[in-house]
């Protein structure tokens, strides 16, 4: 999922561990059958986004060069179509999505994109200002 926002952080044991001003919040969730490929695809989707208004239209934050605040979030994978209490047989067990997450972190770095992290596993209080809203669901 991913927000055009005016700013985004994200606090670890009450220490602020990523922020970003005027960019994009992307919240990273990786699915059992998610590889690098489909990781390194969600980078150059995500910093190839036309979000932001430009003089000629819609422009992205490669174009614009803005940050990136990338969280972990595993309840994207969440399955809430049975009962009360979501499913997470979808979302990949951690040691399979960390390095995938990291991926897709290096990747918008390689493509230029300044990058902000969370802490993967860690319990995080993410706190963002949507700019528009502007929030979309990105699938690979």
């Amino acid at each position: 999922m991913v927000s055009r926002v005016s700013s985004a952080s994200v606090v670890v044991e009450g220490a602020v561990v990523g922020e970003v001003g005027r960019g994009l919040l992307a919240l990273v969730g990786v699915a059992r059958d998610d590889d690098a490929a489909a990781a390194r695809e969600m980078a150059r989707k995500i910093h190839e986004l036309r979000v932001f208004p430009g003089d000629d239209g819609e422009v992205s934050a490669a174009d614009l060069g803005l940050p990136v605040l990338v969280v972990s979030q595993f309840t994207l994978q969440g399955d809430t179509r049975r009962g009360r209490r979501p499913s997470w047989s979808a979302a990949a067990p951690g040691p399979v999505a960390e390095p995938l997450v990291e991926t897709v972190v290096a990747a918008l770095r390689e493509r230029g994109a300044r990058v902000a992290t969370g802490v993967f596993g860690a319990s995080m209080q993410v706190s963002s200002v949507n700019d528009g809203p502007f929030t979309l669901l990105l699938e690979t």
